[in-house]
């Protein structure tokens, strides 16, 4: 990447919020960061390449709020940058990763970074930017690692382990070790926790020819103190679900299967009807405002071209769209 591009822009937003990032293509370097004022229903594009002169970088995977500060993962440029959330200016950045996927922030000195390709995951120092250990993630099958989000209840961090992977860790904060796992099914793509104190997880179920296995999808609910699953209701072989989310009350999980589903974390059955019926090409990114409840889902169209974001009232009347960057793939509340 060639960081020196351009002129910097100024900027100064409001600090409520939501940054979309935007993946771009891969190894285009066309990865980027979008910004919407829910109030106002205004959005800036392009908000880092536009407040520091320089791209984002390839691959935009996530961002994390912490320490006052927006910290994003460039997967396929092996960066976290560190940001102000109202100028959108570069403040740090962290180097020296495999393939990093997520941030987050155990303490405002001590974060763990999941990697793609590793079986480790890295710990850093974002106070000194810096890395400064790794968690060996033990039986990693196929001998290629892939650790994806990460949750923590207590002392505890939880994180569903992706890509030709079957199960779900635990580590101990205390001493920065993996000292528990449980299976799922063939690759859980995703982790949220619930008002009850337990996890929820999305097993997409692999693909034909996939050396971990191929199967039907399924939604489990595990209990993290025994590390044993509760519940799980498997999805049709063709079913393809994705984004799991939750709301702020944490009593309501959302995914994407082509429609957006959604299920109150207490319910024994799961939905017969979609919440939001499939509108786009290619529903992709998923959130619910933590404070109103509104639903936003991203729409990738073809990843080629501006993704669009559509924005929902809790009951599912349509309040607001907007295009964002190519392929949007998660969004941070600020």
């Amino acid at each position: 990447m060639k960081w020196d591009y351009g002129e910097p822009e100024d900027f100064v937003v409001s600090g409520n919020g939501l940054f979309i990032v935007c993946e771009g293509n891969f190894q285009y370097g066309n990865g980027s960061l979008s910004y919407y004022d829910p109030a106002e229903r205004t959005v800036v594009n392009e908000a880092f390449f536009r407040a520091n002169g320089y791209r984002l970088g390839d691959v935009a995977q996530s961002m994390t709020m912490a320490n006052g500060l927006g910290w994003i993962v460039v997967n396929n440029s092996h960066v976290v940058f560190a940001i102000d959330p109202q100028t959108f200016r570069e403040v740090g950045r962290i180097t020296g990763f495999t393939s990093p996927r997520y941030i987050h922030f155990v303490s405002p000195t001590k974060a763990y970074v999941t990697q793609l390709w590793d079986n480790r995951i890295f710990i850093v120092d974002p106070v000194a930017y810096r890395i400064t250990g790794h968690i060996t993630v033990p039986g990693m099958a196929f001998d290629q690692g892939s650790t994806e989000e990460m949750v923590q209840i207590g002392d505890y961090v939880y994180c569903n382990c992706w890509s030709y992977q079957k199960k779900i860790i635990r580590i101990d904060t205390r001493t920065d070790c993996v000292d528990g796992e449980v299976e799922v099914g063939v690759q859980p793509t995703s982790l949220v926790s619930d008002c009850l104190g337990r996890l929820w997880t999305l097993s997409d179920g692999g693909f034909d020819g996939n050396p971990a296995g191929y199967e039907s999808a399924s939604l489990y609910c595990i209990n993290p103190d025994n590390l044993e699953i509760e519940r799980q209701f498997q999805f049709r072989r063709t079913d393809d679900p994705s984004a799991l989310t939750i709301n702020g009350t944490g009593d309501t999980i959302y995914w994407i299967n082509r429609d957006v589903w959604r299920m109150d974390v207490r319910s024994s059955r799961p939905p017969v009807r979609p919440f939001l019926e499939e509108r786009s090409t290619r529903f992709y990114g998923l959130t619910v405002d933590p404070r109103r409840g509104d639903v936003y889902v991203a729409d990738a169209i073809d990843y080629q071209q501006q993704g669009i974001v559509y924005r929902f009232t809790g009951l599912g009347q349509p309040l607001d769209s907007f295009y964002v960057g190519i392929t949007p793939g998660t969004f941070c509340w600020n």
